[in-house]
């Protein structure tokens, strides 16, 4: 198989042994993975895959066809396709991954879409719903909008019925964001037009929340899931006090693997029908072959991008 090689900050396309898989895991052939912020961030060194993951090779998020299964993988899985988050080693022509982490794609949606669903609807699922309570007719704000999982996130509000304010540093892509459900668009520097808000879905990091937190209604849930603005912050705790808000945060990476079977069949249960429908897609911002992947890094790195950027992986033998 080919894989993306970590190495010294630098990435370049290396051949290496397919993997086989674990009593409880499957072999996945590889279509389509997704870049993430903390793909960049592992490339700097600054973000380790967890322990028993592939340490140089990035990569949290696939879509392919199952080509082979552990002995105790009961479920039919060969040949369907998957799409899933791993703790690392997805940007490769194959991927090793727990049977229970994986998610059916449906029949319409392409390869590279697939590529860009999971890490960003089951990180937004997990925090606006099992972490931020958000419920029917609640104001959600949701900061840093435009990217993979701000457009996953203001989908998954609206679907629930919430009124969405989605915030960007411009207005650039503001009407995309009302198309996907956003109630309404505003800058970080129009935040004081910004009413009461009971669930704050912090992406940007110190510099939004900062603004964010003097907007809170009374029990107002406050979940952090993004920093790249920022993490550090004077936080005025008699806001805390005259609200009586929460503030927690979370991540998904390093989660044990029975906590990422749980956040994957809440997922697979509330939103996959949504997706098979076509009440949910995920937008794509640009698709690099993996040979280019250090071409896509830089481009995700330079923010303005509507959606997710792909890797698109050439077929791999079903083998």
């Amino acid at each position: 198989m080919h894989v993306v090689a970590l190495r010294d900050q630098i990435l370049t396309l290396e051949e290496r042994a397919t993997p086989l898989p674990g009593p409880f895991d499957v072999v996945v052939a590889v279509r389509a993975a997704g870049i993430n912020a903390a793909d960049l961030l592992q490339r700097r060194g600054l973000y380790p895959a967890p322990p028993g993951w592939p340490v140089d090779v990035p990569g949290m998020e696939f879509a392919g066809l199952v080509v082979a299964a552990g002995e105790h993988v009961h479920e039919p899985l060969l040949g369907r396709r998957v799409c899933g988050v791993v703790g690392g080693g997805a940007q490769a022509t194959h991927c090793v991954v727990p049977a229970e982490h994986l998610l059916f794609v449906p029949d319409h949606v392409s390869w590279l879409e697939a590529g860009g669903f999971a890490e960003a609807f089951l990180t937004a699922h997990d925090a606006l719903v099992t972490q931020g309570d958000l419920a029917r007719d609640e104001h959600v704000l949701i900061s840093g909008a435009a990217g993979g999982v701000g457009v996953a996130a203001v989908q998954i509000a609206h679907a629930l019925g919430a009124r969405v304010t989605a915030v960007t540093r411009d207005a650039t892509h503001h009407d995309a964001l009302r198309a996907l459900g956003a109630n309404e668009t505003l800058t970080i520097d129009e935040l004081d037009q910004l009413g009461a808000v009971d669930v704050v879905l912090e992406l940007v990091g110190a510099a939004h929340l900062e603004r964010a937190i003097t907007h809170l209604a009374p029990f107002a849930r406050v979940v952090v899931i993004g920093l790249g603005g920022g993490a550090r912050m004077d936080l005025d705790l008699r806001v805390v006090m005259a609200t009586r808000a929460r503030l927690t945060g979370s991540t998904l990476r390093a989660r044990s693997r029975e906590e990422k079977a749980l956040v994957t069949d809440r997922v697979a249960h509330a939103l996959v029908p949504r997706w098979r429908t076509g009440d949910l897609h995920v937008p794509i911002s640009r698709v690099f072959p993996l040979a280019d992947a250090a071409a896509a890094y830089d481009y995700f790195a330079q923010g303005g991008k509507f959606g997710k950027v792909i890797l698109a992986v050439d077929e791999a033998p079903l083998t």
